[in-house]
């Protein structure tokens, strides 16, 4: 997909990421990077006597890999001006070790902002299960075209 300048999103346009497998070294590297050791994430035999009973990934890693997915379609790849903030982020459901996560994004709002326009986007992540274990409200600062 191209990039997308501000007056090329469509309110209600839709998109969908392709797939990702949550790894054991995902979780490791992301507790490594962020200092976040939580056991639940990264000792097996805590999280057995947990309510999820076995570990599952950081919610901030989650968020994380969305934001990858999303870039992967490329339609922010040369217009995208800053990350502009995240809404009501919500995590809804567990995600483990070897669970397949993909992004859906849903553009409902655009805001001129002079030089630039804010693009208004529900976002989920959903696992192979269908359910839904994450969403939010991300908001994108995108170039105008000229």
């Amino acid at each position: 997909m191209e990039s997308m300048y501000f007056e090329d999103f469509q309110e209600g346009m839709e998109l969908v990421s392709a797939g990702r497998t949550i790894t054991e070294a995902d979780i490791v590297m992301f507790a490594s990077l962020t200092g976040d050791w939580n056991p639940i994430h990264v000792d097996a035999e805590y999280a057995k006597n947990t309510i999820f009973g076995q570990r599952i990934a950081h919610g901030l890693l989650t968020l994380s890999v969305m934001s990858g997915l999303l870039m992967r379609l490329g339609f922010l790849e040369e217009t995208v001006v800053a990350f502009y903030g995240i809404d009501r982020l919500r995590f809804t459901n567990p995600v483990f070790i070897g669970d397949t996560i993909k992004a859906r994004a849903k553009v409902v709002e655009k805001q001129d902002r002079g030089q630039f326009g804010v693009v208004k986007i529900e976002a989920s992540v959903e696992k192979q299960t269908g359910d839904v274990v994450m969403n939010c409200i991300l908001r994108v600062a995108v170039k105008k075209k000229g």
